[in-house]
């Protein structure tokens, strides 16, 4: 995909923003794919901080595609998408039991523009609280190398 990505200003990647992200499905991952199939909005779930500020992020995908109803899945509300840089005038989801995960400052993956756009923590931390009670039944792909 691209190399690795250095110049993004590691500040702005907080909870809540939405970035474009080559996000690798679970599915995929597990049929041997090593490459997500094109860049998508997901949102930084987690920023986790480690030494030299190589923090770990957990990034959840977004979708127009409606999910199964057995996936832990919400439905993004007009303004969350406004406020998030998405289009507002399509269906999306936001899929919180499958996530990537991936380190700033070592990433392939992760490019230098701004965030699209961020979720209110009104809409988001809830999620997140959620996330973290499911959290033994989610599933993550490991984007680091």
């Amino acid at each position: 995909m691209s190399g690795r990505a250095t110049r993004r200003e590691p500040g702005r990647l907080r909870t809540g923003c939405v970035i474009r992200f080559p996000y690798l499905w679970v599915r995929e991952a597990e049929r041997g794919e090593t490459e997500g199939r094109k860049p998508r909005p997901v949102a930084v779930g987690v920023r986790i901080a480690r030494p030299k500020g190589e923090d770990l992020l957990v990034l959840f995908p977004i979708t127009s595609r409606p999910p199964y109803s057995d996936r832990f899945a919400v439905e993004i509300p007009e303004m969350e998408k406004r406020r998030a840089g998405l289009d507002a005038s399509l269906r999306l989801w936001i899929i919180l039991d499958e996530y990537n995960q991936d380190v700033i400052g070592q990433s392939f993956y992760l490019e230098p523009e701004p965030p699209l756009g961020h979720f209110s923590k009104a809409f988001f931390l809830p999620l997140m609280k959620e996330f973290i009670a499911r959290r033994a039944s989610t599933r993550g792909v490991n984007r680091q190398r």
